[in-house]
């Protein structure tokens, strides 16, 4: 029932994006004897503007391939003519997490001069951190393609009226609606938001209006007990207060 959903979209892209980014970084750190820095960027730059390429600049040409041979290859293997719809679409999320971070490389850069005038700078290329590509995925996620189950030559949209709009290397695509993670559905492991401590004046995902689902939140008093200022004295003994807190504490409906 999970498959092909917006959420097993998201997996294959982020788990591709992952591997390219772990990859990538460890042959610019070194580790690898197969790749290291990119080698195409030693030479060259703007010398009107002052700067020129130098460091070590993330090879994602690499980590890219790698992570092709190693998540496609599996995927391009399978032999059934029935899920090949949903074969093309996975192989199309694995392709969105790669260009995601393709997307993201910036430049950094160092400069040089006399007492830091930044006369000449020397520049690289790098990737973004993990956590900016997963956020632009997870952009990815919220508006992602529900596409036609049936394959006919290439990949296109389930929306007829939709269709003449090409879909993007970095569009993430699904075939099945996601079921209802708010109810409880014991047959597909899904346990449900009731019962879910949740916080009251977040917008965010662990907020109680989203988390709970529009079923509203119940509110009770917790008491803490715990040890609370306590010093040492001489000799030898640590003495404390006892202290106690009141904390609200809201529960999913």
């Amino acid at each position: 029932c999970f498959v092909g959903t917006k959420e097993t979209a998201f997996i294959y892209a982020v788990t591709s994006a992952g591997l390219v980014h772990s990859v990538t970084r460890s042959c610019s750190a070194g580790n690898m004897t197969e790749c290291s820095c990119d080698m195409s960027l030693r030479h060259g730059g703007s010398a009107s503007e002052g700067w020129h390429w130098g460091g070590c600049s993330d090879d994602i040409h690499y980590g890219m391939s790698f992570s092709r041979k190693f998540l496609d290859m599996p995927l391009k293997n399978v032999t059934d003519k029935s899920g090949s719809g949903l074969v093309a679409m996975n192989l199309h999320n694995n392709e969105a997490g790669r260009q995601a971070v393709a997307k993201l490389m910036s430049v950094d850069c160092r400069c040089h001069g006399v007492s830091g005038s930044c006369a000449v700078k020397t520049c690289w290329k790098t990737m973004s951190s993990f956590e900016k590509i997963g956020r632009f995925l997870k952009d990815r996620y919220e508006n992602s393609i529900q596409i036609s189950e049936r394959l006919k030559k290439k990949l296109r949209r389930k929306e007829k009226s939709q269709r003449k709009i090409p879909i993007g290397k970095e569009d993430l695509l699904y075939v099945n609606k996601s079921p209802n993670y708010c109810v409880e559905d014991l047959k597909l492991g899904i346990p449900g938001t009731q019962g879910r401590e949740c916080n009251r004046t977040s917008q965010g995902p662990d907020g109680c209006n989203l988390l709970c689902c529009g079923r509203g939140y119940n509110t009770h008093v917790v008491r803490h007990v715990e040890r609370c200022e306590c010093k040492f004295v001489w000799c030898c003994y640590v003495r404390c207060r006892r202290c106690e807190t009141m904390t609200d504490v809201h529960t999913c409906k």
